[in-house]
């Protein structure tokens, strides 16, 4: 009874430790949360991945209804990342249903494909100015039409690696958002990420679901933790400088990365 306890306080933790990088960052959410689950608690990947996205969705429809009252979500773009994604989402649980959800084999793939998808989270937040540049100096503006078969493709990719690892929506996202879209403010980039991260991370938390891979009881223990962990991290952020918080972010994430393939 007593280590039940301690298991519902150390969910609860987890939940506020998370929720207060996401408040601080704008990313972190799956990137820390999954790996946490996995290597802390001890849950299975694939099962760590399910109850992570409709975690996600509950904690970022509350995000996007914030951005949506103080306007800062392109809706048009949020409309193409979702073309994209929810397609993707739908075939990546597909895939996951058909090699046996249960099995050591998709845990394992599971376990290898979260750890590629945060050491690139790690490289994106970590050079991220670089990429800019380098983006800038060699591609440069891109026309309507190229814009919009990125952005799809963009939600695309993000659909995969959102539904089989719970990484990708925040750091991967807005990079490239700021990359196809130079001339919108970053409040609404960050806004609109965060607003296709809700259609994406539900369907493909249903789709967790409906293989019996979320846990509900576990869901309601962290967000208990996150929702006071978000307006912590929120409060805190003006007064730490970005630069030092994208850093240790990185550091964790790939320090992280490199634990689940040992």
């Amino acid at each position: 009874m007593h280590f039940l306890a301690a298991m519902e306080w150390g969910y609860a933790v987890s939940g506020l430790v998370v929720g207060a990088a996401v408040g601080l960052t704008g990313v972190g959410g799956g990137s820390l949360m999954t790996p946490i689950l996995i290597l802390v608690f001890g849950i299975p990947p694939v099962a760590a991945v399910g109850t992570d996205l409709l975690y996600a969705a509950a904690t970022k429809s509350a995000g996007s209804a914030m951005h949506s009252a103080h306007h800062t979500v392109e809706w048009r773009i949020v409309g193409r990342l979702a073309l994209g994604s929810v397609p993707a989402a739908v075939l990546t649980i597909a895939v996951l249903h058909a090699l046996g959800v249960s099995g050591s084999k998709t845990n394992a793939l599971v376990s290898d494909v979260l750890a590629a998808a945060l050491f690139i989270t790690a490289a994106a937040l970590l050079f991220r100015k670089q990429l800019l540049a380098f983006y800038a100096g060699h591609v440069g503006r891109l026309d309507a039409r190229r814009t919009f078969r990125l952005t799809v493709l963009t939600g695309a990719v993000l659909g995969v690696l959102v539904s089989a690892t719970s990484v990708g929506a925040g750091a991967l996202g807005v990079t490239v958002l700021i990359l196809l879209y130079p001339e919108l403010p970053a409040a609404r980039l960050v806004g609109s990420d965060i607003a296709h991260a809700v259609p994406l991370t539900l369907v493909a938390g249903a789709g967790h679901w409906l293989l019996g891979n979320v846990d509900f009881h576990l869901m309601g223990t962290l967000l208990m933790g996150s929702i006071p962990g978000i307006l912590i991290g929120s409060a805190l952020a003006p007064r730490v400088p970005e630069r030092f918080l994208r850093r240790a972010m990185a550091l964790v994430l790939a320090l992280v990365a490199v634990r689940l393939v040992l």
